[in-house]
């Protein structure tokens, strides 16, 4: 069996189990966590986790943020001397943050206490904004779940973005396809 089969199964096993509904925003964060080179194949397989979702009884509401960035740059003003001189970007990027952090809110904000809204995407923020600060911003709307499809590793409940970035330690749920990769 492939990894992602793996990862599929115990993302259904863990929809399965009872949620717990006195969890604050940040404790109803999953991240489902996976090979970067395994990017396309997961992607491909989303529909998969989707069906996995509705088969333990819940909703599946689903949030892809991979062309945000470069639609939001592409919509600039300035967007020509950001390319020219790429540091001066930094002035404009909390703007781009807060409108991310609005596009999954309202996802969030659109399910219930059985929806799982699945953010995929994710690697697209790196070297952008955190993730960190993204889950920080949607916290508070989190009804049901937010299952985050993140492209690194998680060791020492430590998350690395592409394996790359320095990790941050995060109070959420992590999935992964082996054993002993569940934390909570």
């Amino acid at each position: 069996m492939s990894k992602l089969e793996l990862l599929v199964r115990r993302y259904e096993k863990f929809c399965a189990l009872p949620w717990e509904r006195s969890l604050a925003g940040p404790q109803r964060v999953w991240f489902v966590v996976y090979d970067p080179v395994d990017e396309r194949r997961l992607r491909t397989r989303l529909p998969e986790f989707g069906e996995a979702t509705t088969n333990s009884g819940h909703k599946w509401s689903h949030v892809d943020i991979t062309d945000d960035f470069g639609c939001w740059v592409a919509a600039q003003e300035y967007r020509d001397s950001y390319f020219e001189c790429p540091e001066d970007i930094d002035t404009v990027l909390p703007q781009f943050e807060q409108e991310l952090i609005n596009k999954v809110r309202a996802a969030l904000e659109g399910g219930d206490e059985s929806t799982i809204v699945a953010v995929s995407g994710i690697g697209s923020l790196f070297g952008i904004i955190s993730v960190a600060s993204l889950v920080q911003g949607v916290a508070p709307s989190i009804r049901g779940r937010m299952a985050i499809f993140f492209p690194g590793s998680f060791e020492n409940n430590n998350y690395r973005l592409l394996d790359a970035k320095d990790g941050w330690n995060y109070l959420a749920v992590v999935i992964t396809s082996h054993e002993g990769g569940d934390a909570q």
